[in-house]
Parts: structure tokens; sequence; C-alpha cells
């Protein structure tokens, strides 16, 4: 039944296909009519298609949430419906083969996550960056380049590795969001502008850019030996640090070690109160890849974009955002924990014990508000984002954090997310709120 549940998961893909004629309100209307088919139609005439766990839900099983995916798709590239389809064959043959391989074909299981094997990773790989490049080819009016095409195989491999995270969040949610993110990310992306960037940067003759790298790789190592981070951490770290120096230069790189440093201190701030408790960082405190990834990553492909951008004023503004957010909620968790009086579950208001999931506390909120503002300050000191940002910074970065704790207490307490995942869009809402603020005002 999973075998034919996933056929007709791959299959519905198929209409991906007719955004080369429609409009994009006749492709709206299609996926409301597809969203009240599944949730009033499809379960009374083909019960077999929901799986026993679902049964018993009711908008929250995968036959509603796919074509809301699909939906949503379809509204944040309304301009641009190619890139809605390629990103829904993704969606559709991707995740659809990742099923069907792991099921059929025995391989051993990701050493991250023991559900998943590398065979489903693979078949996600291969079939979903196939499906992403013929549905580009298909729904394009004017040729392909190959820049958009490799844009939409970079989003079929994320989507693939993403779809592998160990959470309980349904694949027809985080498959979309990510390849989303890829492909709105890089609309304004010039491959010629980023070119010309990466040959500048990476100049044997490019002493500064080399010196730094080299800087990079040692900071990665005494973090290692000094205990602040894993082996696996220190090597992500290190990836991380060289995007970033290769995409952001001196001032992004900058930007990075500080806020490691500011994560890293406050994390070992009253570690024997915290650990006595039960409610120190794993680890004695060190910092591993998942750590790096979901504080610093986003900052990073910001970076990237960044170079690629004749205008990265909107770029910088994210990179700095998500850090300033990242450092500042692991401040604001830290100081709470060790010096916090009083904590609130955020969603209930009631006290609860320090360290609590979604919980907050004044001095961890302010102490976190200052962590924010001054790394802020300092990505406006380096030259990354206009002096008058540094408010809105600070305060997006702070919303977010609060935000954080609602999704703590909700998705994170009940085993759906991680705390890796929920630091990773911790950030992501604080660059996206600063974005917003920022072209509003």
């Amino acid at each position: 039944m999973e075998t034919r549940r996933q056929l007709l998961h791959i299959a519905v893909g198929s209409g991906a296909l007719t955004l080369r004629w429609l409009t994009w309100p006749q492709a709206v209307l299609l996926a409301i009519i597809a969203i009240a088919f599944n949730a009033f139609v499809l379960p009374r005439i083909l019960p077999q298609v929901l799986r026993a766990a679902d049964r018993t839900r009711s908008w929250n099983t995968g036959v509603i949430l796919y074509p809301v995916a699909v939906l949503a798709l379809i509204l944040v590239f309304r301009h641009d419906l190619p890139l809605a389809a390629m990103a829904w064959a993704i969606l559709a043959v991707g995740d659809g083969m990742a099923t069907l391989v792991g099921i059929h074909v025995k391989s051993p299981a990701l050493s991250w996550n023991a559900n998943k094997s590398v065979a489903g990773l693979v078949s996600f790989l291969i079939f979903g960056s196939a499906a992403a490049a013929g549905t580009l080819w298909w729904s394009s009016p004017a040729p392909v380049s190959a820049w958009l095409l490799s844009v939409g195989i970079l989003a079929a491999t994320v989507a693939a590795f993403a779809e592998t995270v160990p959470i309980a969040l349904d694949d027809n949610i985080t498959v979309p969001a990510v390849t989303t993110l890829i492909l709105w990310s890089t609309g304004d992306t010039q491959a010629a502008v980023l070119l010309t960037h990466l040959t500048a940067q990476l100049a044997p003759t490019n002493t500064l850019v080399w010196s730094l790298m080299a800087v990079n790789a040692a900071a990665a190592l005494l973090g290692w030996r000094a205990g602040l981070v894993t082996g696996m951490g220190s090597v992500t770290g290190a990836a991380i640090g060289g995007a970033m120096i290769v995409g952001g230069g001196a001032p992004g790189w900058l930007m990075l070690i500080a806020t490691f440093l500011i994560a890293s201190g406050t994390t070992r701030l009253g570690h024997a109160r915290k650990a006595a408790a039960g409610i120190a960082e794993d680890r004695g405190g060190r910092r591993g890849p998942g750590n790096a990834i979901a504080n610093t990553g986003l900052a990073a492909w910001a970076a990237l974009v960044a170079a690629g951008l004749t205008d990265p004023t909107l770029a910088h503004l994210a990179l700095v955002a998500a850090l300033a957010t990242a450092g500042g909620d692991t401040v604001a968790s830290e100081v709470g924990k060790a010096w916090g009086r009083t904590a609130w579950q955020i969603t209930t208001r009631r006290q609860v014990p320090p360290g609590t999931t979604g919980a907050v506390s004044l001095e961890g909120t302010g102490a976190g508000a200052v962590a924010s503002v001054g790394l802020a300050s300092l990505g406006a000191a380096v030259g990354l984002v206009p002096i008058a940002s540094i408010p809105l910074i600070g305060l997006a970065a702070t919303v977010a954090s609060l935000l954080e704790g609602v999704i703590g207490a909700t998705l994170e307490a009940r085993g759906m997310l991680t705390n890796d995942v929920v630091n990773f869009v911790n950030s992501a809402m604080g660059a996206g709120l600063t974005l917003t603020a920022w072209s509003l005002l």
C-alpha cells in the first residue's frame, strides 16, 4: 500500500507540467479544488490512501498538506510559474522515489537518521534533480540558462538532505520550504556577477582571502582543541567560515567569529550551576555540526547570494540579521538558564523551571536583545549594513526569539522538531522580519 501511495504521490506531480499553460489565478483555483477534494472526497472513495496514523487526524495529513504546499508554491512564484513547477516536481518525484527505493532496495542506514537509507538519499538526489531539470525545460517559455538549471539541481540536492533530518514534520512541508528558500533567494543572482566575484576572491594573488582561509582553519582547529566544538563541528564550522570568507570577505568572517565567540562564551557561563540542574548543553557545551549549520548556515548562504548581486544590500541585511538573531537567542537562553530568577512558558504564561523548552526570562531576554544590538552594531561598523538598520535588526531578532519560544513550547516540546531545526527557523525568522521591515520602511 505504501508503494501505491508513493506512486500516486509521484503521479500527481504530473500536474506541474500544466503550469506551462495556466495563469497563476487558474493554478491557484485548481490547487484550492485539490485541497477540498483531498479533504472531503478522497478519504471516502479511496480511504486506503491514508496511513493508519492519519485516519484519526483531520487537516495535518499528507494528502492535505501536499496540495496546500503546491498552493503555497504557486502563490510565492506566481510571477515565475516555471519555478513553482520545478519545486513541485522535486517534491513529487524526489521525495516519492526516495521512499520507494528506500522501501525496496536494501542499503545501510544514514548515520544521522537510522530511519533513512543511503539508497533513498541517492534516489532523491538523482530523480529529484532530473525532475527539476526536465520540468524547468518543459515549463519555461524561453531557453533555460545553465545558471537556472544549476540552481534547480542545487535546490533538489539541499531538499534531499533536508528530507533526511530526523524530525517528525511532514516532508510535504520541509521539502517545499527548502526548495522555496533556495529558488527565492537566488532570484536576482546573476551568474556573471557571481563568477567575477569568485574569480577575484579565489585568485592566487589575493593574499587577504588566503590568509583569512588559513586563520579560519586554525581557528576551527583551536576551537576543537579548546573543547568548544566537536570534531565534526570543527570541520563544519571551517567550511561555513570558508564560504563566509568567499562570499562576505573579511567583514562577513568577523561577524561569524564574533557570533561564535559570544555563543560559546555564554554557554560556559554558570556551567556548573546549569549542569547540576540538568539544563546544560550536551557534550559539555561543545558545539556540533548541527549547531553550526542551524546558527550560521543561513548567514553563510546569504553571503554567497550577495556575491552574485549588483546590489547586495538586502543579502547583507539578511546575513547580519541571521547572525544577530542566532547569537542573541543563544545569549538569552544561556543567561536565562544561569541567572534567570523567574521563567515563564510563553504559550501558557505560567511560571516554569529555567531551561524549560520554550521558556523565557526577563534576564535572558534583556541579555539577548543587548547581544543582538551589539552584533548588528558590529555589522554596521564593518560596513555590511547601514547604521540606521541597527535598531531594526535588534528588534527583529528579539521578536524572532520570542516566536521561537512559541515553536519550542509546541512543536519542539512534542518531538516534532529538534532544537537545531528550531534554531535555524529562528535565524530565518530574524532575517525575514528584518528584510520585510526594511523593505516597508
